[in-house]
């Protein structure tokens, strides 16, 4: 029998926090760039405005901690959660809302429970749930793609609206589509056509869908799909939450399209549409807040996939993975307990 020996050192070194933040961030890009060519200005806004309150939070946490403000810094664990909340809210929401949203990241959900490493929940998806729920209007004003818009905000018109200096200037506008007609997104839009006894076919026939998935946003999310496939590459995050995501959402809507076709959106519509792979690749693999063993990682993962179909299908939200997520945080404790791996040598509990 054949043996294949390596060569010595047998244990690798781990890659350093800011090291592994910094891909997640790079990786981050080429969606937020297929996102700004669609959506418009907007979106670079809020993401700059986010950076600059999260590394003012994170300084003014630690300096009231006696910790060392450098090193908080340096790890661009801050950086990340704001580039999260940027993308995840409209392109146009007041600035305030991203101030707020990235306040209560920052300082109440990771530095209340002791800072990076130690946070029960996820703090861009918390900053999202409460941005929802306390402005719920705000939230899901989302404009329409430019190839479908009637008008599309430049820098300048993005600008004045975030930060609300023209007074002529109305969201209202900016959602027009190219008909007149003012645009949800295309979960939103399903699930209001189909509530209004429209079938999936009828709905899809609408000029904010392209066929089967949304304008813009199959792109969008196929770009955050490149921008996971390098993470998994660099190893920069384990394959096993993001496939778990994928494999849960994929299967239920499957489930769901076979049992009732004209009520149902096919599993392409559910995984090219809103958060899916922003979500599956850079939000629920999150190592602190999601389960640890391998076992536990899919069942993690495929705990939010259908979750995110049960609430896209039964619930009030259009999207729903911010709620997914955080559920999921709560049952990882759980998840790890009943699946840690058994002890060499050690009979199963």
């Amino acid at each position: 029998m054949a043996f294949k020996i390596a060569s010595s050192p047998h244990v690798t070194r781990n890659l350093q926090t800011s090291t592994v933040m910094q891909r997640v961030i790079l990786c981050l890009l080429p969606g937020l760039v297929v996102q700004c060519a669609f959506f418009g200005w907007g979106t670079l806004i809020q993401v700059l405005l986010a950076i600059a309150v999260a590394l003012a939070c994170e300084a003014a946490v630690m300096k009231l901690r006696n910790r060392s403000i450098k090193s908080a810094l340096s790890d661009n664990s801050a950086m990340l959660t704001a580039m999260l909340i940027g993308v995840a809210i409209p392109q146009l929401a007041p600035w305030w809302m991203i101030v707020l949203g990235t306040v209560f990241a920052i300082v109440i959900v990771k530095h209340l429970y002791g800072g990076l490493g130690h946070n029960l929940f996820n703090p861009a998806m918390a900053a999202y749930v409460l941005l929802l729920v306390s402005f719920p209007v705000q939230m899901t004003s989302w404009i329409a793609p430019s190839t479908i818009a009637q008008h599309t905000p430049g820098f300048i018109d993005s600008l004045q609206m975030i930060f609300q200096i023209n007074a002529n200037l109305t969201m209202e506008q900016f959602k027009l589509g190219i008909d007149g007609v003012t645009m949800a997104t295309p979960l939103d839009t399903l699930k209001t056509d189909l509530s209004m006894g429209l079938t999936s076919t009828e709905s899809l026939s609408k000029a904010i869908f392209d066929g089967s998935t949304g304008v813009g946003w199959f792109w969008v999310n196929l770009a955050y799909l490149a921008g996971g496939l390098v993470l998994l590459k660099l190893k920069a995050i384990r394959w096993h939450i993001s496939t778990g995501v994928l494999a849960g959402l994929f299967v239920a809507s499957s489930a769901g399209f076979l049992l009732s076709p004209d009520t149902q959106a096919s599993p392409l519509f559910h995984l090219f549409s809103g958060a899916t792979m922003l979500a599956a690749f850079f939000i629920a693999t999150d190592p602190v807040t999601a389960a640890t063993s391998p076992r536990g990682r899919i069942i993690f993962g495929v705990l939010i996939g259908v979750v995110v179909y049960i609430i896209r299908i039964e619930g009030g939200y259009p999207d729903a993975f911010a709620f997914a997520v955080l559920l999921a945080n709560l049952c990882a404790p759980f998840i790890d307990y009943y699946v840690r791996p058994r002890t060499y040598g050690h009979s199963a509990l």
